[in-house]
């Protein structure tokens, strides 16, 4: 029998890698599935514009990997359990399970509501594809007037409020945030971010830390009410608990602990890439969850893979993190480059040129989904180790 190996998830960490490895691994000896709610890739960092009104380029996975061999299981992941090495997933036709041999852990992110009252019921987010078509559906019914309410102070948070201001310039859009908007860039950036929401009229609320949110309004640390027909939560991200409930070493957070080269450090069967990671970069401080920090690991994680399981020299991709690029509507962004200790430089790049930047990045990321050897030739690797490979006795059965 073929290797199995089941990556889960496939955002920009998980796509990336599924293809990856069905590129660089012999058929004859492994097989390859994903498992993913969604029938398409979907681009994360464009979902802020998608909940604006903006209408995204639809990338199939099945598009994605014809003539690969990768297989695609639409399904939610419900449940690891890596001592029997087994995922639970659910569909449209009940529950069921499959069975691995290796694991690549890729399921990213959610919103995080910190336990806020209300967040649940009465908040819009842009974490997902559903929940970012939930807000501009919203957003079409307030038309050309209505306030908009957007609480965080953090990259999405920023690219969120810019983006519903550019495209639906009726709307009365606010910010509130706990601490300083864009207080960790250097000052010019920081100069042309503020001036980007006075062009815009986006009005700010700095350290207002928002405690309830509620049908028409949400509620502030200090009593302020702030009146609001959609709030949109982007207070930061989370980690599904599956990890934490798989029996898998996590951190407090949730997240995955890895060695090196993104192998769980308790189960070396189960490897780790994207947000659901925990491993330290290059200046010694954690990746922070990043579209940058999953091209990082999904390399590590894949290089890994094919070198434990093929017996070849495993590569070292550099964790090493280089700045903050962020949207201001579609014709404005900055970059932010950071030093060594991720402390803000005092340049950055602004304006139109950083927008075509970002804009030329988004669509790399893109297209090296489809294209994960940027295409070369891939050598095909067979497995001598399959003589080897643990007993599969105790895994689960495949639905």
């Amino acid at each position: 029998m073929p290797h199995r190996i089941i990556v889960l998830g496939a955002g920009y960490a998980g796509a990336y890698a599924a293809g990856y490895l069905a590129r660089h691994l012999h058929q004859d000896d492994f097989e390859i599935t994903v498992v993913n709610a969604e029938p398409d890739f979907v681009e994360r960092l464009r979902l802020h514009q998608l909940a604006a009104g903006q209408d995204l380029r639809h990338r199939p996975l099945a598009e994605i990997y014809e003539g690969t061999g990768v297989r695609l299981r639409l399904a939610r992941v419900t449940g690891v359990d890596a001592e029997r090495r087994t995922v639970f997933v659910a569909d449209g036709d009940g529950s069921g399970r499959l069975a691995y041999d290796t694991l690549l852990y890729a399921l990213g992110s959610t919103v995080a509501g910190h336990g806020i009252p209300g967040v649940a019921e009465h908040a819009f987010d842009v974490a997902g594809r559903p929940s970012a078509l939930r807000l501009r559906a919203r957003l079409d019914e307030l038309g050309e007037s209505g306030k908009v309410l957007v609480v965080g102070g953090n990259l999405t948070a920023i690219e969120a409020t810019t983006e519903i201001a550019e495209s639906r310039p009726g709307l009365q859009v606010t910010l509130a945030t706990s601490g300083e908007l864009g207080g960790w860039l250097g000052p010019k950036a920081r100069r042309h971010l503020l001036r980007a929401f006075d062009r815009f009229g986006i009005t700010v609320h700095e350290n207002a830390t928002i405690e309830r949110v509620e049908a028409g309004r949400a509620l502030a640390a200090d009593g302020t009410a702030f009146a609001s027909d959609a709030t949109v939560w982007a207070a930061g991200f989370a980690v599904h608990p599956i990890a934490a409930a798989s029996g898998l070493d996590v951190q407090v957070s949730g997240r995955i602990t890895v060695d090196r080269e993104m192998r769980s450090v308790s189960h070396p069967d189960v490897y780790a890439a994207g947000d659901s990671v925990y491993t330290i970069g290059e200046n010694g401080e954690p990746l922070p969850m990043s579209c940058a920090s999953a091209g990082f690991t999904s390399m590590q994680a894949t290089a890994a893979i094919i070198g434990d399981l093929t017996g070849s020299k495993i590569s070292k991709t550099s964790l090493a993190y280089y700045g903050n690029h962020i949207s201001l509507g579609r014709k404005d962004a900055l970059f932010q480059l950071v030093d060594g200790d991720a402390r803000s430089k005092s340049w950055a790049l602004r304006g139109r040129t950083a927008a075509r930047l970002k804009a030329g990045i988004l669509k790399g990321s893109a297209w090296g989904i489809k294209h994960p050897t940027f295409g070369r030739p891939a050598r095909k690797h067979r497995s001598p180790l399959l003589a080897t490979a643990p007993d599969r006795s105790t895994g689960g059965v495949a639905a």
